[in-house]
């Protein structure tokens, strides 16, 4: 509701390291767009696997409490401050916010939405944003897959992973894939050949499936994985690790084991053997607010969503929605995304 300039949103509030059930509903009141700003009421949010880390203290940069989580978003803009061309009003637009987007509205950076092209649902789009771009950066920036080649991606049923592996087959990758035994069905209609996560000897099940290491491996964990994984590469093949989701769970400091695991990386690109592995980071290169790292930054970022929307629209990439909730039952959600017993493929979606 927008009266005198200011317009009333509710939003959830992560309020300090508490259960998902401490998560707080509020309203509250934004002024109206400042300088280079769009007030954008938002149609479409999601659960992350940030949030899991965030409301635990886990997060590397872990935002202080209290504030409003929610990593990305789609919406409409509904006003827009000086120096903005207010042909965006009216326009369904996408943002990479980190934090913030779990409201009915927020003001952001103008220059950080990008259009949605016509045609693209609201919850479709909003599982290809953070998503979208980790995985289309991985595999195409940092690893470059070819057509012909092998990938391996952990967690091939989660909100990266289902895109990660539609984007490696229509590159012509051929594709392993570990997930629940749940979701192997799944992940074969997609055209993965899937592995058992939990199996004790999944490296040699991957092995089986290629003799001579894979090209590339995507992994989430962060944790005893990483060296299993930089052993199953072949002899040029790229490590691409990308959380470290295995420590969540855990209660030691995290920021040693994330500074640990990236100095582990770096030292391996010294040997002598023709691997490669990186920690990628979405934000990576974003450099301060007004720099000119940030203007390519933007760039990158709205060349490569817009590139990944397009493929939605034209059929080569499915959305993949577990479930919708309602803004006011986050809680819920995001119970369901740490839940063990998930039995749904693909991204948490919040509706305000």
């Amino acid at each position: 509701m927008t009266e005198n300039n200011a317009t009333t949103v509710t939003e959830v509030v992560l309020p300090g390291k508490v259960e998902p059930a401490g998560l707080q509903v509020v309203q509250r009141t934004l002024a109206a767009p400042a300088a280079g700003q769009a007030l954008v009421r938002v149609e479409s949010t999601a659960v992350s696997a940030a949030e899991t880390g965030m409301r635990r203290g886990r997060y590397v940069p872990q935002p202080p409490f209290p504030f409003v989580p929610g990593y990305d978003l789609v919406g409409i803009v509904e006003a827009v401050g000086p120096g903005v061309d207010r042909a965006l009003l009216g326009r369904r637009v996408a943002a990479l916010t980190k934090t913030g987007s779990w409201a009915t509205a927020v003001l952001l950076t103008a220059a950080d939405l990008v259009e949605v092209p016509d045609g693209i649902d609201a919850d479709d789009a909003e599982t290809l944003i953070v998503n979208g771009l980790t995985a289309y950066q991985m595999l195409h920036r940092t690893a470059k897959v070819e057509s012909g080649q092998t990938v391996l991606v952990l967690g091939a049923a989660g909100g990266v992973g289902t895109i990660l592996v539609q984007l490696a087959r229509h590159a012509g990758a051929r594709v392993i894939g570990t997930a629940n035994p749940r979701h192997h069905e799944a992940l074969r209609a997609m055209g993965v050949e899937p592995v058992d996560y939990r199996d004790p000897e999944l490296a040699k099940r991957v092995r089986t499936l290629a003799p001579d290491g894979v090209d590339a491996v995507f992994d989430h964990l962060g944790g005893a994985s990483i060296d299993t994984s930089y052993r199953l590469l072949n002899r040029t093949g790229t490590l691409v690790s990308y959380s470290i989701a295995s420590k969540i769970d855990e209660t030691g400091p995290v920021l040693p084991v994330f500074l640990k695991l990236v100095a582990k990386l770096a030292v391996w690109n010294y040997l002598p053997n023709g691997k490669h592995a990186s920690f990628f980071n979405v934000w990576t290169g974003a450099g301060k607010p007004d720099s000119a790292k940030r203007t390519e930054f933007r760039t990158r970022i709205r060349t490569d969503l817009l590139h990944v929307f397009g493929l939605l629209r034209n059929g080569v990439l499915t959305a993949k929605i577990a479930a919708r909730f309602p803004l006011a039952e986050a809680a819920a959600a995001l119970e369901m995304s740490e839940s063990s017993g998930r039995t749904a493929v693909g991204k948490i979606i919040l509706v305000p």
